[in-house]
């Protein structure tokens, strides 16, 4: 994917600027659809709103050290990120289990970040954007320069984060409340299928998917799936 520009947003704005640099971004990841859309329109801006960006990514950090990106503006991201090896000593990655930033003033000089100056990524700002105790998620800023990334990027860095957490949640919850819908549609179309090839109440149809669902050792969405289709297939 490649990196693509917000015209509506001034590229590292400051100030009364910034309040609504953040206010239009904050909008723009609301409207979003979904968590997966949410972090791809969430590294694109980042790339316009962070002081020195070039490339952003947000990814996911095992306990063991493995990483999994998420969304990502440019391929050298995840030739940084998911290209290294789960073994490989990776220092930025570990200080954010303890800390909610973490940052590579310069690759070349930093040891153990070989991999990023072999990419040409020379600077790198790390922040979390959640965090349990098995994974984090993390907002990553790459920049071709040394010593790109300032007090000013970690600021603004920080209260785009905290608009993408949020956002993010939103969409979680959306998601999930759609899926619910959808489920429980599902499970009443089930129920009315049972109720007609059985001749029983809607309790016991119900009843008799539960039934199954703990026999079979299959959710009962999966197995309402298999009801309705088998009817609408036979």
């Amino acid at each position: 994917m490649a990196a693509s520009r917000f015209s509506d947003l001034p590229r590292f704005p400051d100030g009364l600027e910034l309040a609504e640099a953040l206010t239009a971004a904050a909008r723009r990841l609301h409207d979003t659809s979904s968590p997966e859309s949410t972090l791809d329109t969430a590294v694109r801006l980042a790339v316009d709103l962070v002081p020195g960006a070039d490339h952003v990514g947000i990814s996911v950090i095992e306990r063991n050290n493995g990483r999994r990106t998420l969304a990502w503006t440019d391929e050298v991201v995840r030739a940084a990120e998911d290209g290294a090896p789960a073994s490989e000593h990776r220092p930025y990655w570990h200080r954010l289990w303890t800390a909610p930033v973490a940052a590579v003033e310069d690759s070349e000089g930093d040891e153990g970040e070989d991999t990023l100056a072999d990419l040409g990524l020379r600077s790198v700002l790390s922040l979390r954007l959640r965090a349990d105790r098995r994974r984090l998620t993390v907002l990553t800023a790459y920049a071709r320069k040394p010593r790109a990334f300032d007090e000013t990027a970690l600021r603004i860095g920080r209260l785009f984060t905290a608009h993408v957490g949020i956002a993010l949640d939103s969409a979680t919850v959306r998601e999930q409340l759609t899926e619910a819908m959808r489920t429980r549609d599902l499970i009443g179309q089930a129920t009315g299928i049972l109720m007609e090839r059985l001749d029983i109440d809607a309790a016991g149809a119900f009843d008799s998917l539960v039934r199954a669902s703990q026999r079979e050792n299959v959710k009962l969405r999966d197995l309402a799936r298999r009801v309705v289709d088998a009817h609408t297939n036979p």
